[in-house]
């Protein structure tokens, strides 16, 4: 049974709202200026609401981020349109340069992305609404509300630019706003620390993204002119292999040290666990999936055709060391959002798998599993936007109730944060791929795109696919026994801090911004094959084939990706039997009164049991620390101090640090500063010297231009 498009768009209410707005503005409204009204929205709040506002801070925070919401759910409906539309919208802004207009568009692929960074932000502005009220009593919320503003419209704008002029100005308004969000609360080292370190690492990759623009607009129009600028010119190029090659390393390495890819990834898990915790969820979440819309735009739309084997292969592999470094990383870490940030680092490692898959299925000219491979991607892509954001929010939460970030000094905020608790566990199973949530279906994905491919060229190939594949399953368990302790040790158990503060559930907002995309986790989950069919556009304008076919040939209920004989899933019916289970456990233990007995907890053979004796972070990590320690800089220590009352205390302090710092960036930071140095000797502060200087460069061009 074929899926009607129109049904669906009758489903999300589109066509009712599309009436409403032509109606009320007296003219057809479209997709392309419904996303500029939301821009236009955003500068309203930033260059009016802000300054008519900023001395009643808590009025400011009520307002601005309510029209921010209310900005990005109209980028929302804008971006589900166009994707049911198909048909790509573009215009220009001469407000440029002179002769070098601004180029926007709207396509399928940036209306995708659109929903993605629009629908993460509508949830994070209503929880933002609750969370900054705690800076409040000791601290301005106007510089927070402005860049936030920049920040949004500055990926709205990444994802509709159309030219590489606008594109690197967008691109350098959102790592900007960005890096003083960051530095919000600039008064700890700490903080300003993590933002330089990411601004840093945006700058070289921004260099990268635009040294690959440059070349792609020399070689469409020639060197001599700038006509090749826009988009347009370079998709209508033809470029030659050597030169694409250049290009797309280039691009890549640009995105990828965006998107915190292995061995670029040293700023996430600094940036993230400093920032206002509403502001690691939109980083987390979308910010880096502009990454992932810069990749994919580049290979699949500017550069295009028949493109080599090893790109695919590089991007693969890159996904691959990514994923499963990501999540050991993530495993070692007692900071709740560090650890957070560093499953950042595997999601978009997973995602990757699928861009690389697709690439590889390309150039093998398999064009349906490269769709299938692509599918997978974007929609792992929407999915950890609505997880991650979950939990960054879960996060932040727990972080406004008990002012504590270490998970080893907390435990039993179940009691206490009930409703955060279930929210973050929702969070946690969608992470851990575990159905009927959205995480299990995009890695069952493209763990299809791997296990239904054929034989394909060359040996390398062939034993790369199932290594592939092994490794996305190890990733999957390693994810799971993460957020096993994540949830365990901070939620379950008792409180495990010296002092017991005073915790309480957050408020409404908080809540409501948390409910919201744990819902989208759910339903993303139960209806894929709805999702699957708005989202076949994309590979159906980019690679030429679709799966919907297949994928929705049984219905809505079933998901088929290539043949029903060979793999099918359907999340309604997971959902509706674990609902059952769930229901009959609990019907058959409250039934009886007597059917479940409480007694005193074993005390191993302990007197007195306390809560410090609880199983830790640290505890749960050591087995695995122990098989995959090789990869880490760990040093353990067991201190002997002596107490007041004559006895022996014994502190044990473990430290774990990223190898990679050590490998890489320590030497680069070491060469810069002492190359600093004996270039700071040249200012010896007297004029003869600087003289001199001078009289020698000029020799120097005269030689030169002679």
């Amino acid at each position: 049974m074929d899926l009607d498009v129109p049904a669906v768009a009758n489903l999300f209410g589109i066509s009712k709202i599309v009436g409403i707005l032509s109606a009320v503005s007296g003219e057809m409204i479209t997709p392309f200026t419904l996303v500029l009204f939301s821009i236009c929205l955003i500068l309203f709040t930033t260059f009016l609401i802000v300054p008519l506002f900023f001395r009643w801070q808590r009025l400011l925070i009520f307002v601005s981020f309510l029209s921010l919401s209310i900005s990005c759910l109209i980028a929302v409906i804008a971006g589900i349109w166009s994707m049911f539309n198909g048909i790509p919208e573009s215009g220009t802004l001469l407000i440029g340069l002179p002769d070098l207009p601004f180029h926007l568009r709207l396509d399928p692929l940036s209306g995708f992305f659109l929903v993605v960074i629009g629908s993460l932000g509508f949830f994070v502005s209503i929880y933002s609404i609750g969370y900054c009220q705690i800076y409040l009593a000791h601290r301005s919320i106007t510089r927070l509300v402005i860049f936030y503003c920049l920040f949004i419209m500055g990926m709205f704008l990444v994802v509709l630019s159309d030219d590489a002029f606008i594109f690197l100005i967008a691109w350098e308004c959102m790592a900007a706003s960005s890096f003083f969000l960051v530095m919000y609360e600039d008064e700890q080292a700490e903080n300003r620390k993590a933002a330089f370190l990411y601004l840093v690492v945006a700058h070289i990759g921004a260099i990268a993204i635009l040294l690959s623009f440059g070349l792609m607009a020399g070689l469409s129009s020639g060197f001599g002119s700038f006509g090749g600028y826009t988009f347009d010119a370079m998709r209508q190029a033809e470029f030659p292999f050597e030169w694409a090659s250049v290009a797309f390393l280039l691009a890549f390495l640009g995105f990828v040290a965006k998107a915190g890819i292995i061995p670029f990834h040293v700023w996430l898990p600094e940036a993230h666990p400093v920032a206002p915790s509403n502001i690691s969820a939109l980083m987390s979440g979308v910010m880096l999936k502009t990454a992932i819309y810069g990749i994919v735009r580049v290979v699949f739309d500017l550069i295009g055709g028949d493109f080599p084997l090893w790109w695919g292969v590089i991007v693969l592999i890159s996904g691959l060391i990514s994923a499963v470094m990501g999540v050991l990383y993530a495993l070692m870490q007692h900071d709740l959002k560090r650890l957070l940030a560093y499953h950042s680092v595997e999601n978009i490692g997973i995602i990757l798998i699928g861009i690389g898959l697709a690439m590889i299925f390309i150039s093998s000219h398999l064009p349906v599993l490269a769709s299938l491979a692509l599918i997978a991607g974007l929609y792992h892509t929407l999915n950890h936007a609505m997880f991650k954001g979950l939990l960054f929010m879960g996060a932040g939460a727990v972080l406004h109730s008990t002012h504590k970030k270490n998970m080893e000094e907390m435990g039993g905020l179940i009691h206490k944060m009930p409703w955060t608790a279930a929210l973050f566990l929702v969070g946690c199973v969608s992470i851990s791929a575990l159905p009927p949530f959205n995480g299990f279906v995009s890695e069952w994905l493209t763990f299809q795109a791997f296990l239904l491919s054929p034989s394909l060229q060359g040996h390398f190939l062939n034993l790369l696919i199932p290594l592939g594949a092994a490794i996305l399953a190890l990733t999957g368990a390693l994810a799971a026994a993460c957020f096993v302790k994540v949830f365990g040790v901070t939620f379950l158990g008792h409180w495990r801090g010296h002092h017991n503060p005073h915790i309480h559930e957050v408020g409404w907002f908080m809540r409501i911004g948390m409910i919201l995309p744990a819902i989208m986790c759910l339903i993303l989950g139960i209806i894929p094959t709805v999702v699957i069919q708005w989202l076949d556009i994309i590979p159906a304008t980019l690679i030429g084939d679709t799966i919907t076919p297949t994928a929705g040939a049984f219905g809505w209920l079933w998901l088929t990706p290539i043949s029903e004989h060979r793999a099918s899933y359907s999340g309604g019916i997971v959902f509706v039997c674990l609902i059952t289970f769930i229901g009959l456990v609990y019907f058959f233990l409250h039934a009886r009164k007597t059917a479940i007995h409480k007694a005193p907890l074993w005390d191993c053979g302990f007197e007195k049991i306390t809560p410090r004796m609880q199983y830790n972070a640290t505890a749960f990590s050591m087995p695995i620390r122990k098989i995959f320690g090789f990869l880490f800089n760990i040093r353990e220590e067991v201190i002997t101090t002596t107490l007041k009352g004559g006895g022996q205390g014994l502190h044990y302090r473990l430290r774990i640090r990223d190898r990679f710092w050590g490998w890489i960036y320590k030497p680069i930071i070491d060469s810069s500063f002492w190359i600093s140095r004996k270039l700071g000797k040249l200012q010896q502060g007297n004029i003869q010297f600087y003289l001199i200087y001078s009289f020698v460069t000029i020799i120097v061009l005269l030689l030169f231009l002679r």
